[in-house]
């Protein structure tokens, strides 16, 4: 199913990979005193000192390696938006996310999944309406964390794309194995284009957008929505995706023990969430053999320092071949989850900026 010897990759984590790394010179002799102050561990990348900043904080919390414990387990597990929170108590900023984020406003509701209710948050900009709507996703190798963990993110593209934005909480593997995540994300698509009234969007203005597993469910949603002939969305934003199965590209070989996530992790992930082979193969995982044909612009964001950052080359290049039209950025001095940590770190900032751009160009069509 996956390409790597999955004993040398539980010794990896053994080893250390737990805490969060550090930035690493090509060249050992000229790291900074920050970028030593945490090379307990095997090996070091170099980031951006606000990316760090978060990972220390990360790091501080002692976390558990995932793959060594159960998915109730790590749902327990402090998170990098947990990292922000204590990075901005230690600066004695306000943590409030109205403060964080002024001019969007949220409320919780139900959606219909595939199998019953979903819990959700709609993300409401300044403004008249009805606006445009984004259905979001969230990471979390579709196992843990959930719409809360990603709020920065969501609320950051309500803000910077002037959109509703809905995050939905799809269920989660192992409890619920593939595709139920997928169908729970098609379902509540479905709801939407039909609905968009009920949360102030118009139902002509459609998109998705997602993180991480949820970047992946973005574009799964988009290539389902087109074959059952629903509205189409008008724009994608997948953000770091996971894009494919195999774990011997040279970002995964590279980033191997790199955190948040690391290659550990997303072979965890992997077994969690798939019944066996065929899932992971399965179009809906394997976005870069997908029918990506008809679909509509998409944006792809990456971290450089991240096992996913060739899985987004590799659906650039896909989509490319597929006719569609699609821009990948990749932001360099920083890691997976950096979309999120606006609050903190300039290049997420940048980054939902860009997000935010890319989508409004497209819903005001």
């Amino acid at each position: 199913m996956i390409k790597t010897d999955r004993k040398w990759a539980i010794a990896l984590c053994a080893a250390g990979v737990a805490l969060a790394l550090s930035g690493c010179a090509r060249d050992p002799e000229k790291r900074s005193v920050s970028e030593l102050a945490v090379s307990g561990t095997k090996s070091m990348f170099r980031t951006d000192s606000d990316m760090q900043t978060v990972l220390n904080k990360f790091a501080s919390f002692d976390a558990k390696a995932v793959e060594k414990i159960t998915a109730v387990e790590a749902r327990q597990q402090p998170t990098i938006a947990d990292a922000v929170k204590g990075v901005l108590v230690d600066e004695k900023r306000d943590t409030t996310p109205t403060a964080l984020v002024p001019g969007v406003t949220t409320r919780d509701i139900t959606v219909p999944g595939a199998a019953g209710a979903l819990p959700a948050t709609v993300y409401t900009p300044e403004g008249a309406g009805p606006f445009p709507v984004v259905l979001y996703f969230h990471g979390g190798g579709w196992v843990f964390a959930d719409r809360k963990v990603y709020d920065g993110g969501a609320r950051g593209i309500s803000k910077q794309a002037n959109a509703v934005v809905v995050s939905v909480d799809y269920r989660r593997a192992p409890e619920n194995k593939f595709p139920a995540a997928h169908d729970d994300a098609l379902a509540a698509y479905r709801w939407l284009s039909k609905n968009a009234s009920a949360v102030n969007g118009d139902g002509k203005r459609l998109a998705l957008a997602g993180e991480s597993a949820g970047g992946n469910l973005a574009v799964a949603t988009a290539v389902a929505a087109h074959k059952a002939g629903l509205t189409e969305p008008k724009h994608v934003l997948s953000v770091y995706p996971v894009a494919q199965s195999n774990t011997e590209t040279e970002s995964y070989r590279k980033y191997a023990d790199a955190m948040p996530l690391n290659r550990p992790m997303m072979l965890w992930f992997i077994d969690n969430v798939t019944k066996g082979p065929a899932d992971a193969k399965d179009p809906r995982i394997d976005l870069v053999h997908a029918d990506l044909k008809g679909l509509p612009p998409v944006t792809v964001i990456n971290a450089e320092i991240d096992p996913l950052r060739d899985d987004g080359a590799q659906l650039e290049k896909a989509l490319r071949t597929a006719g569609v039209s699609v821009e990948r950025k990749v932001y360099p001095g920083v890691t997976h989850e950096f979309f999120g940590t606006a609050a903190v770190v300039k290049k997420a900032e940048e980054a939902q900026m860009y997000a935010g751009e890319r989508l409004k160009a497209d819903l005001a069509k």
